[in-house]
């Protein structure tokens, strides 16, 4: 029979989560580059093994920006980072001097009915820092099999999503929605705490 666990030991190892207690930060996450963004999160920056939902008001409001410094370290020290079907042909000379190492850096040309599993293969497969997809249409059944593939596969999983999404439920770790009113971006879910009330403008 397994010994007795005092109840403070399981909550610092996130074993269990007191509703309505903020869980202890542990520095398990990919470092966001943005030290206000970090502050907040659990894990202090990007969930690893786990899916990050960031949803958005349309293509282009800096979804892109946000995740340069986590990937720039990623491809830096040789780590490989995947975009599956993204919108629009990334231009590399862009991504070369946001400090990307194109060499660690694939792209998956896919159609819309194979993304989604591309984007799951590349995350199970345990060969990827980071997978990057926009699906458009998952379901919560769809985006639970990303959240177990990234689980199995220990990476950072990235879905740039419509804001229209944010009102449905959702298997990610992490939800944060941009908000262009206030240029600010809102974490809308955070496993193992509560979202912060006030939304981040975020400064390097």
């Amino acid at each position: 029979m397994t010994a007795a666990q005092p109840l403070d030991a399981l909550l610092a190892a996130r074993t269990v989560w007191h509703a309505g207690r903020s869980a202890q930060a542990v520095d398990t996450g990919e470092p966001t580059g943005f030290p206000a963004l970090d502050a907040v999160l659990p894990e202090r920056g990007w969930p690893r093994g786990a899916l990050t939902e960031l949803l958005l008001p349309a293509d282009g409001v800096g979804e892109l920006a946000l995740l340069m410094p986590a990937l720039a370290r990623m491809t830096a020290a040789g780590e490989r980072v995947v975009l599956v079907a993204p919108p629009y042909v990334p231009y590399a000379p862009a991504w070369q001097a946001a400090g990307i190492d194109l060499a660690c850096l694939d792209i998956v040309d896919a159609a819309p009915r194979d993304a989604l599993w591309a984007f799951e293969q590349c995350l199970r497969s345990a060969a990827c820092a980071a997978v990057l997809g926009w699906p458009q249409t998952a379901d919560d059944r769809l985006l639970r099999r990303l959240q177990v593939a990234a689980d199995t596969g220990g990476g950072c999983a990235f879905a740039l999503r419509d804001r229209r999404h944010a009102v449905n439920a959702s298997p990610a770790a992490l939800r944060i929605e941009y908000r262009p009113d206030d240029g600010a971006w809102q974490v809308r879910k955070c496993r193992g705490a509560q979202p912060p009330a006030t939304a981040l403008r975020l400064t390097h």
